[in-house]
């Protein structure tokens, strides 16, 4: 039996001792002849007994036992590293271990109770004997031939892992069809946003909203384009330049979160191809159907008035609905009165805007009042400038009405609302109204801020205890405007916003109160640049 020169010198005297006491042929005192690592004594010499598991010894080489009268099973060896195996004549019974057909026959002959291969005697051991028999050369060989522990826990985690990444290819395939299904609802995950520092958020009645302006944020939108229908596209109502515009890229340009309320989010889109910049409206949670929310836009679309924004294209899905307008880069009237820009916003500059956005608002009210399409949404974020600083009404005949002191719209435009839900309805827009109007007057915000109170109420309460020119912004008062059309313009908003909605005037009504006051005002002012003095 030769071993490896790796093996140590007390793995050999361990095995040589084995040897010696295997036979009564050595005396404990005699050396075994010939042991070292060149010779061998296992052969020709007469052993007897069972030999022992040599699986545990890695560098064994070489194992020739022939010639003896060794007996029992012939124990699991690592053959893949024996150069030299011979166990013949010997008195072994059972089966040749695994990988011992490594070597010829010639290795196993004169054992006349081995069988299996590579002899021609095949076995045919079964009960106890055959359990007892693989018991042992399991218990023999576990280190040597079959895997180790370590190496089963390195192929059971290799098998989990794979496993594991399988059911998330599957699980993701099941969600990108899925995506596919619902539109809207996932492509709309394409606006994830990260807010920055300075936002504020204020609330008047129900309506909570961000100060359009004063805060910016950065949007990615790029990543879910991927899953919004194959055939989507914008519905293009008014704008020729957005033809052909598709709703992935609409979702792959850049885009800005201008403002996020209860209704949705509102992001300003930079079209790089097409060479223009749009603001998109996304719209959740509104229970209007596509069929009924396609029919309204296109309704709104037929009725056009030059200080009311109209939407150029839409996309709408179960779920949510998408608005695109021209942008408008002077931003709402909410940032010009309270976003610090430093812009100067004289009195009949607040003048103008107040009948502006009263007579467009006749005309709409006028012509939808039968469709039961009241704004519903009215307030200063949704007063917009151009360009030129014109004002527009944006998001017209969007929302349900949102205002304490009415019950919610039917959102069907397929079936018109009785006479009393409509009136109460376009009164809302009227209470709307008279808020902008205060909101121009005294230069706060639709909450005043320490007091907890909503400008309606704490312009009441101020104007009831006689001190009605507390009211007004401080910058109007010190321009010099005509204290007296503020206040007559002060008495139009507190009957907008009187508390029943029969008690509020008609939107016409309002119309040609306020041009009273702007028309007094320009006539002032036109006395006011004839006249001269001459002094002697």
């Amino acid at each position: 039996m030769h071993t490896a020169k790796s093996v140590d010198d007390d793995a050999i005297q361990s095995l040589a001792s084995f040897f010696e006491n295997l036979s009564g042929n050595f005396s404990q005192s005699a050396p075994v002849s010939g042991w070292n690592r060149t010779s061998d004594p296992c052969r020709n010499n007469g052993f007897s007994g069972s030999l022992p598991s040599l699986t545990r010894i890695s560098g064994l080489i070489e194992f020739t036992a022939q010639n003896n009268h060794l007996s029992g099973s012939i124990p699991n060896f690592n053959f893949l590293n024996l150069a030299q195996f011979n166990v013949s004549n010997n008195e072994f019974s059972g089966p040749i271990p695994p990988g011992g057909d490594r070597f010829t026959a010639t290795s196993y002959l004169g054992n006349p109770e081995l069988c299996g291969d590579p002899l021609p005697v095949k076995c045919e051991i079964s009960g106890p004997a055959l359990q007892a028999t693989q018991s042992s050369n399991l218990s023999d060989g576990s280190k040597s031939n079959g895997p180790t522990s370590s190496e089963i826990l390195m192929y059971s985690g290799y098998a989990l892992v794979g496993s594991i990444v399988i059911l998330v290819v599957m699980l993701k395939l099941c969600r990108k069809g899925k995506k596919k299904e619902e539109s809207i609802e996932e492509t709309s995950n394409s606006f994830h946003s990260k807010e920055k520092d300075g936002s504020t958020t204020y609330t008047y009645a129900s309506n909570e909203f961000k100060s359009v302006g004063m805060s910016k944020s950065e949007v990615s939108m790029g990543h879910s384009a991927e899953s919004a229908p194959v055939s989507s596209s914008l519905i293009v109502l008014t704008s020729p330049e957005v033809n052909g515009l598709k709703f992935e890229e609409l979702l792959k340009a850049p885009a800005e979160l201008l403002g996020r309320g209860k209704h949705g989010s509102v992001y300003k889109v930079k079209c790089e191809e097409q060479g223009m910049t749009l603001t998109v409206k996304r719209i959740k949670d509104w229970s209007l159907d596509v069929n009924d929310f396609k029919l309204r836009m296109k309704r709104l679309s037929n009725v056009k008035h030059p200080n009311v924004l109209p939407v150029v294209a839409f996309y709408c899905s179960r779920q949510e609905k998408l608005l695109v307008y021209e942008y408008q880069p002077n931003g709402s009237l909410l940032k010009l009165l309270h976003g610090m820009t430093g812009q100067t916003f004289d009195w009949s500059s607040r003048l103008g805007v107040a009948s502006a956005i009263a007579k467009a608002l006749a005309f709409m009210h006028n012509e939808l009042r039968l469709d039961g399409i009241p704004h519903g949404n009215l307030k200063s974020s949704n007063i917009l400038f151009n360009k030129n600083m014109e004002p527009s009404i944006s998001e017209y005949g969007l929302m349900t009405v949102d205002n304490p002191d009415t019950s919610p719209l039917i959102n069907n435009t397929s079936q018109q609302l009785n006479s009393d839900q409509n009136e109460t309805a376009f009164k809302a827009d009227i209470h709307a109204l008279g808020v902008i109007l205060l909101e121009l007057l005294t230069g706060k915000m639709p909450m005043v801020e320490n007091n907890g109170m909503d400008l309606a109420t704490w312009v009441m309460s101020v104007v009831k205890e006689e001190w009605t020119v507390e009211v007004f912004d401080r910058a109007l008062v010190r321009e010099g405007a005509s204290e007296e059309r503020m206040v007559n313009l002060l008495q139009i908003a507190l009957k907008c916003v009187d508390r029943s909605p029969e008690s509020r005037p008609s939107i016409n009504q309002v119309t040609v109160m306020i041009n009273s006051i702007k028309e007094e005002d320009e006539r002032s002012m036109d006395v006011s640049e004839s006249s001269f003095t001459i002094k002697i």
